[in-house]
């Protein structure tokens, strides 16, 4: 019996937001964030369900699955405004599609060399939307591929430390000789590192009106998402259909769902409540044969990206920083790969990668599915 049994919703509940207020807080640490909040989150969620604290299995974790989850997606892609992404791109965007290319050929060629188990379809689609758009997209295809809690939990947890040496990979190219010998770059010779005063960061504001409007529309894209899979007997692609139905709204509206605030940072806290119901109901057995094995391949699917990414830009003739910062939008997200871009004193390239981001949410999860139902 673990210490909170599995009917006490209360306490599970106060442990999941926990968790997630753990996450945030990791963020933020100088030392925690070099790997980001989602594998403490996890990590943690799995040490207190592996040693008796919580139970593996509960209906607070149902509630968060059926009900958290479906609601944070929305709130993440309120603003995936696409006119921004074809209009201020520059050549960034197709230095994007190619990034995007490598990922997918990483995924695929990895699925033949290395032994990923019977969920290995699964886990290629699933890691190839999740670099591509990031941590929602990968939350989508594995919910609609039917991928396990334990296999979610590894396939995660073991991309973590891969995508650090991802982030560090983009911000070490443009140091070394031969690239820059091989692959020139104007924007790069051109840039002068920011000060200090340059480099700002902006809290989200919290304002009530802006969060209960966003908060209902959430649960009404979901509400009409559910209807939509219920008639079409789609269930499995609940997610996907919530993408779509956001994607649509977001594009007919973009100047007002722009003036929101507070709305990613709460569709933020529902999919760390997500993680932590993930982490909670992990084998922690399973996790420990299985991360190693994951972790090669995502960083093989890595390696052959910017393979990719670096002859093309060579061909093609394509800017140094802008094929890197393209790269960024694939592999690490719109937030890092403006921090890049910023650290780097690429301020040209700063809104390019943010729009590029909020593409590459969109079109993620059908690429990580086809990739699915192909190796299938």
């Amino acid at each position: 019996m673990p210490l909170i049994p599995a009917d006490n919703s209360m306490a599970l509940g106060a442990v999941i937001f926990g968790l997630a207020w753990l996450g945030f807080y990791a963020d933020s640490h100088p030392i925690m964030s070099k790997l980001s909040g989602v594998p403490w989150v996890i990590g943690v969620g799995l040490l207190l369900s592996n040693t008796g604290v919580i139970p593996l299995e509960a209906p607070a974790y149902g509630f968060v699955g059926q009900y958290l989850l479906p609601v944070g997606i929305p709130l993440l892609l309120l603003k995936s405004n696409l006119r921004n992404v074809f209009s201020g791109s520059g050549r960034v965007l197709p230095a994007f599609a190619i990034a995007a290319v490598g990922v997918c050929v990483g995924a695929v060629s990895g699925f033949f060399i290395f032994d990923l188990g019977p969920e290995g379809a699964k886990v290629a689609g699933t890691y190839a939307a999740g670099f591509i758009g990031g941590v929602s997209d990968f939350v989508a295809v594995s919910q609609a591929a039917n991928m396990s809690p334990t296999q979610f939990s590894v396939a995660l947890s073991a991309s973590a430390p891969a995508s650090i040496l991802g982030l560090l990979a983009l911000v070490s190219l443009p140091a070394i000789p031969f690239i820059r010998r091989h692959i020139p770059s104007r924007i790069i010779d051109m840039t002068q590192a920011p000060s200090e005063s340059q480099v700002e960061s902006e809290l989200p504001r919290f304002r009530l009106t802006h969060i209960a409007f966003a908060l209902a529309l959430s649960l009404a894209i979901s509400a009409i998402s559910s209807l939509i899979c219920e008639h079409f007997k789609i269930g499995t692609y609940n997610l996907l259909v919530i993408t779509m139905i956001t994607v649509a709204i977001a594009n007919i509206a973009p100047r007002q769902l722009a003036k929101l605030d507070g709305d990613f940072a709460l569709g933020m806290l529902c999919m760390y409540a997500f993680f932590a119901m993930i982490g909670a109901g992990t084998d922690g057995i399973a996790f420990l044969k299985a991360a190693p094995i994951l972790f090669v391949y995502c960083t093989f699917m890595l390696a052959v990206h910017f393979v990719v990414v670096l002859i093309a830009a060579k061909l093609l003739k394509i800017d140094l920083a802008e094929a890197l910062i393209g790269s960024a939008a694939a592999i690490v997200g719109a937030a890092a790969g403006a921090a890049v871009a910023t650290a780097k004193g690429w301020k040209s390239l700063v809104t390019p990668v943010i729009t590029i981001g909020m593409f590459a949410k969109v079109i993620a999860n059908f690429i990580g599915l086809a990739i699915v139902k192909w190796l299938s």
